[in-house]
């Protein structure tokens, strides 16, 4: 079973860690083999300059004396002969053995190599240049050596890189966590909000951080899906409550009459008890069909948008249906606007029910444009709405006080739905001011001629 962190600051950092590790290392091993080169390159060249100018001196027999020393110790050269005698030297290889047990041939006369002695940590290796002065069996050989510095003999110098790329990939390593931390943050605050909201708490939010990346997007989402499932929720718990308030009157009242009437058969005339079943069952199925509406309107039931021209709406709905009332209209062509034809012909159709139901003798239909968007509006001559009571009639099952609720019918959900429709289509539905009678204002976005275009 594989084991990795769980969390993804400890994943990267992790992640950036061996990353390091492995190109420090990789450029340690390449530092090192960079200065042993260059150090034993140039301690190679400072032996072979006095070696072989001893060995030249040699040769052709002008060295006199001892041999100087013109590197202040550090080069020692020394004139071997064959057995190991060491017959001349610098001041400081005088009193040494010969520095180095190698004897060149006669075909290969100059011999340049490292060679060590002793054990560490106190082994000790030097550069050395080894030339034989002739070919004779007999030929002296001169050796010029420089001692390799310490911290390329005893590890030092790569003990030094190891714990340069030691603090080196903790450093990355701490900087990854850091840097992944404030960058996943928000992330973090997001996760802990969210897992702390539920449904009985959907009024809170995630904080959304100022910047306009990722993160931010998401917090935005997140708040977005957030309000989408709050208003889900607040529809369904609505939805309960419509039901079990404005259900449980006409089931009981229906329940009531079939039990009255199956006690007391013959005190009760029973095409009159079907006649009443049948009403209530009729007004209960309407109760139902409108708020399952409610309830799906701006909640993902919205079915495909399409161009809609909202005279040509109105033009439609207007003759199939007949009026007790006089109806004018006024209707300018062409105005268009994206929804979904069933829901906006059911809220013109509720305007429509809603200004008859109060209207005196006359209702006025007009559809034009303002300001961008397709306005339609529906008067009526009846008693009018007060402005105290222009946002109640859009509340669910509202009975007004006023002379306007004299009359009876209608489930009390037609001007709710009327607005749901118009906010899920991006538009309002408002109570006007008018002089006689109530005006009712649909207001819908225009789309324009570009968007009418067939694809």
């Amino acid at each position: 079973m594989r084991m990795r962190p769980r969390s993804i600051r400890a994943r990267d950092t992790i992640i950036a860690a061996v990353i390091a590790a492995l190109v420090l290392g990789i450029t340690a091993v390449g530092v090192d083999v960079t200065v042993r080169t260059v150090v034993k390159a140039d301690l190679m060249q400072n032996t072979q300059v006095p070696g072989r100018r001893i060995s030249a001196a040699v040769r052709d027999g002008s060295l006199e004396g001892q041999i100087p020393d013109g590197t202040r110790g550090r080069v020692l050269v020394q004139v071997v002969e064959p057995g190991g005698r060491v017959t001349n030297a610098t001041p400081a290889a005088a009193s040494l053995p010969p520095v180095s047990r190698l004897w060149p041939s006669s075909n290969v006369r100059i011999r340049d190599y490292t060679e060590c002695r002793g054990a560490w940590p106190i082994r000790e290796c030097s550069v050395i240049e080894a030339i034989r002065v002739t070919t004779a069996p007999e030929s002296v050989v001169v050796y010029s050596a420089e001692r390799l510095p310490s911290y390329l003999v005893n590890g030092l110098l790569e003990m030094i890189l190891a714990l340069a790329v030691l603090l080196l990939t903790c450093l990355v390593a701490w900087i990854t966590w850091r840097v992944v931390g404030r960058t996943l943050g928000p992330v973090e605050a997001i996760r802990v909000q969210l897992a702390v909201i539920s449904a009985t708490d959907l009024s809170r939010r995630v904080p959304e951080p100022l910047r306009e990346d990722e993160i931010g997007q998401l917090a935005r989402t997140a708040n977005a899906t957030l309000d989408r499932l709050e208003r889900a929720v607040a529809r369904q718990r609505q939805f309960a409550s419509d039901a079990s308030h404005e259900l449980r009157t006409p089931i009981t009242a229906l329940r009531a009459n079939l039990e009255d009437a199956s006690m007391h058969p013959e005190d009760n005339d029973l095409h009159a008890v079907v006649e009443s079943a049948l009403r209530d069952t009729d007004r209960l199925e309407a109760i139902i069909t409108d708020l399952l509406l409610l309830a799906r309107i701006g909640t993902g039931g919205m079915l495909a948008l399409e161009p809609i021209d909202l005279s040509e709406l109105a033009s439609t709905e207007i003759r199939r249906r007949s009026f007790n009332r006089k109806i004018n209209t006024q209707l300018y062509r062409h105005v268009m606007v994206r929804g979904v034809r069933v829901q906006l012909a059911r809220l013109l159709g509720n305007l429509l029910d809603n200004a008859e139901r109060y209207a005196d003798s006359t209702i006025t239909l007009e559809v034009t444009r303002k300001n961008g968007h397709a306005v339609l509006t529906v008067t009526d001559d009846g008693v009018g709405i007060a402005p105290a009571d222009r946002e109640r009639v859009f509340e669910r099952f509202t009975r007004l006080d006023t002379a306007r609720s004299r009359h009876a019918g209608g489930t009390g959900l037609g001007l709710a739905i009327a607005r749901e429709v118009a906010q899920a289509h991006g538009g309002t539905l408002r109570v006007e001011d008018h002089p006689h009678g109530a005006r009712f204002a649909l207001r819908l976005p225009l789309i324009t001629t570009l968007e009418r275009l067939p694809r």
